[in-house]
């Protein structure tokens, strides 16, 4: 019954408003009733404070004796109530009176001995309220109010009790309690559906939205969450909509990876079956297989380079590979990385220019990865620029980074190409390789993965022929003054 977050709100809410409900019910009765007794017994005070003074002033003197009973007849017909005065003196002894209309309901307690409560007031010289005192008597609820009386000299003379009827007030309480409770039944019917709408339509969304990612486990990424408003479960269906969004462009990169794998891996592998059928079926003479095995070999060095481009990735991606941040001289590991390529930069006749600034610069990184992005990107300067084409590797230490720029003269990268030169297997040939040359298309994106993982900035830029790649990284120590250019 329990298991939906719907039901679970639902009664929750509900209990809440229940609760509230009988809380509020009860609270208010309880204080009406308090109210309304509260005011009952003021009223009878101030009534046998009049009393109490006839008593005292009036009954007490025989010549006044006459008038102080009519007036104390009075006071009880005024009330409906039942009066006792238990004097201390033997002559005055008790006096009772009740309104003659209803002295029916009254006279069975007549003979009620209340002497004890007499002496007991006496006693305390307190006045006090007693609920149901002659109720076994009446057959009704009852108030009585017990209050010593005493002369000018504050001689004590006697105890006053002063019987009220309860019937009345009872009626009335029942009557607003059953309103009360009345109110509460309607207030619990409306809050019945008002809740369930309410809950629904906070669980409505959460609903749609478990339905929308049950079709991403599927693998179906097209389905999108209706976002009304800008609550917290709208920010909860965009944030989805948004991952969702991210997985199809995923989902889309792993299937252009596959594909992009299959097909790098399927060429070479077919080119060099069919070589190979052709030297063991005669096809190709037995002179020319050696070229032949060349080509077969080359192909063959390719696959290995993209098979470990792609561990490469793979293990950056899955963080096996953990940086190893030391502090080195980036001047002294761009120039033997440049060294690596002087044979081939030398047999296409290109020209290079290497500015460095003076002394050393230090920067806080990983060598070894680093030094695996200066291969990179040289290695793509030198294979994209044409014969007798310029290269440039530069050096520029700023406040704190150093900035590393390397750039080829060629036929330079079509602005639409730019976003995605650091996309897997997106490779040069597609934005600014000359025909002839091949690459894997992985090696770019290393390098940004590498720099990336060094929280630095690697970017593309061509313009005019000339392609630019630059990245960054931590500089320390202080800033070098003087550069110097040297020219290879």
């Amino acid at each position: 019954m329990f298991k939906t977050v719907y039901s679970r709100m639902l009664t929750s809410v509900l209990a809440l408003v229940l609760g509230l409900l009988v809380i509020l019910g009860t609270v208010t009765s309880l204080s009406f009733r308090s109210f309304y007794i509260d005011e009952i017994e003021n009223r009878l005070k101030r009534e046998l404070d009049d009393i109490c003074n006839i008593a005292a002033t009036q009954y007490v003197d025989v010549d006044k004796r006459g008038s102080a009973a009519e007036s104390l007849q009075m006071a009880v017909r005024l009330y409906d109530a039942y009066l006792q005065i238990y004097f201390n003196s033997d002559e005055l002894g008790r006096y009772s009176v009740y309104n003659d209309a209803s002295g029916y309901r009254w006279a069975i307690a007549e003979e009620t001995d209340l002497s004890g409560y007499a002496r007991e007031a006496l006693r305390t010289g307190k006045e006090t309220f007693r609920y149901g005192l002659l109720n076994n008597y009446t057959g009704f609820d009852t108030l009585t109010v017990i209050r010593p009386i005493a002369n000018d000299e504050n001689h004590p003379l006697g105890v006053v009790f002063f019987h009220y009827d309860m019937t009345g007030v009872n009626t009335s309480i029942q009557r607003s309690l059953s309103s009360i409770v009345t109110f509460c039944i309607i207030a619990i019917a409306v809050a019945i559906p008002l809740v369930t709408i309410l809950v629904r339509g906070m669980t409505n969304p959460i609903t749609k939205i478990t339905d929308v990612v049950k079709d991403f486990t599927r693998g179906n990424f097209s389905r999108r969450v209706a976002v009304k408003g800008k609550d917290e479960l709208s920010n909860l269906g965009q944030s989805f909509n948004t991952m969702a969004d991210e997985l199809n462009t995923l989902e889309e990169a792993r299937r252009s990876f596959v594909a992009n794998v299959s097909h790098e891996l399927r060429s070479p592998l077919t080119s060099m079956r069919g070589f190979l059928e052709a030297m063991i079926d005669g096809t190709i003479p037995v002179e020319e297989r050696d070229g032949y095995m060349e080509i077969v070999l080359d192909e063959n060095r390719r696959m290995t380079v993209m098979v470990n481009d792609l561990l490469d990735l793979a293990r950056i991606e899955s963080g096996q590979y953990k940086l190893n941040f030391s502090t080195f001289d980036i001047n002294e590991l761009m120039r033997r990385a440049v060294i690596t390529f002087e044979a081939r930069i030398k047999a296409k006749r290109q020209n290079i220019t290497i500015s460095l600034p003076e002394g050393s610069v230090y920067v806080e990184a990983d060598s070894v990865r680093i030094n695996q992005v200066l291969h990179n990107l040289i290695d793509n300067a030198v294979k994209y620029s044409p014969e007798d084409g310029r290269l440039s590797i530069e050096c520029r230490p700023e406040k704190h980074i150093v900035r590393v720029l390397i750039s080829n003269t060629g036929a330079g990268i079509p602005a639409d190409a730019l976003p995605h030169v650091f996309d897997r297997f997106y490779k040069a040939e597609k934005a600014h390789t000359p025909s002839g040359t091949s690459g894997t298309g992985l090696g770019l994106s290393i390098a940004k993965l590498i720099i990336d993982q060094h929280e630095q900035e690697i970017r593309a830029e061509s313009e005019n022929g000339v392609t630019c790649f630059s990245f960054t990284l931590k500089r320390v120590g202080r800033m070098p003054i003087k550069k110097t250019s040297e020219r290879v």
